[in-house]
This record gives structure tokens, C-alpha cells and sequence, in this order.
């Protein structure tokens, strides 16, 4: 904290400058892309184990970033068309962005009936 002195010679305080961990997105909420490989054998961080879905994605600014792909089961292949969102994926290192489900080329496929945590995956509710 500046002490009084400093506060009367500078004269105010500086907020510090908090920094984006989207870089990609240029301040965007979310950014189309052009899927330039799907991976599906990334393992995660320690305790966990499985091999997570990413994809390669080209960006339309020119970027090309590693977006994971959310939910059970995706129909997404090269070339197909994506939208990305910034949210890290918590346990694959280095992802920092993900998939919108049901934009563009990426269908709301899934391989389980969802009924709770689907506005994530984009399924709608299903009428009793």
C-alpha cells in the first residue's frame, strides 16, 4: 500500500491492470472457427484419468487454438464449422477454450438422456 507521502507526491492509487487468459478471442465473447483436428487422446492432470476430446480450431482472426469439446458424444470432424467461448477445461493443461454445442456444424448429439446441468450442453427441456 502507498504510504501518505507517496499518495501526496503522486497523487492517487493505481488499480492494478487485471490481464485476459482469452488472448484469442480479442475481447470477444465467443469467435467462429474452423476445426483443423480432432484429438481425442488427451489424458488430464494427476488424479484424474481418461482421454479428453479436444480440437484443433483455426480461428476467423487467423489463431489457432486447442478448444476442448464438451459432453458425451460430439459428431464434429475436420473442416466442420465451431463456435469457441473462452473457460478453461479444468483438468487438461495448456485448453483454455471451449465448444458451443448446437452452433453451426456441432450438433446437440448425446449419448445420454441429460436432465440436469443442459443449458451447459445446450439440450432443451424435454416436455412430460
Amino acid at each position: 500500500m502507498a504510504s501518505l507521502n507517496q499518495l501526496i507526491r503522486k497523487g492517487k492509487r493505481l488499480q492494478k491492470r487485471r490481464r485476459s487468459f482469452v488472448l484469442s478471442l480479442d475481447s470477444c465473447p465467443q469467435k467462429k472457427g474452423i476445426c483443423v483436428e480432432i484429438r481425442n487422446s488427451v489424458s488430464p492432470k494427476k488424479p484424474n484419468s481418461a482421454k479428453r476430446k479436444v480440437a484443433k480450431v483455426k480461428l476467423s482472426t487467423g489463431r489457432h487454438v486447442i478448444a476442448a469439446i464438451p459432453g458425451q458424444g460430439h459428431n464434429l470432424q475436420k473442416y466442420s464449422v465451431v463456435m469457441v467461448r473462452g473457460g478453461r477445461a479444468r483438468d487438461i493443461p495448456g485448453v483454455r477454450y471451449k465448444l458451443i454445442k448446437g452452433r453451426y456444424d456441432f450438433s446437440l448429439f448425446e449419448r445420454i438422456k441429460r436432465t440436469k446441468r443442459r443449458s451447459k450442453y445446450g439440450i432443451p427441456k424435454t416436455k412430460k
